[in-house]
């Protein structure tokens, strides 16, 4: 169960943080308005990329227990 979790955990993050730095919503959010050195930042496509190479991180750990949650399912479980 702990593996379901975890997989779906890490492909909903992975997911998020792939999309969500190249959508209107990363450049108009209150971080960005509120204080402008943290909005030149965030607007920097590395720091886009680099958001987004976590995504990808994810979305490979996601594959990762993915593969043990299928693997690991023959085996018993021990008391």
């Amino acid at each position: 169960m702990s593996r379901l979790l975890l997989f779906t955990y890490f492909v909903e993050a992975g997911l998020l943080l792939l999309v969500v730095p190249w959508t209107a919503f990363w450049e108009r959010n209150p971080i960005v308005a509120g204080w402008p050195v943290v909005g030149d930042l965030l607007r920097n496509f590395y720091v886009r990329g680099a958001v987004s190479g976590l995504g990808v991180i994810c979305l490979w750990a996601a594959l990762t227990e993915l593969a043990l949650l299928l693997v690991g399912r023959g085996e018993q479980p021990r008391a």
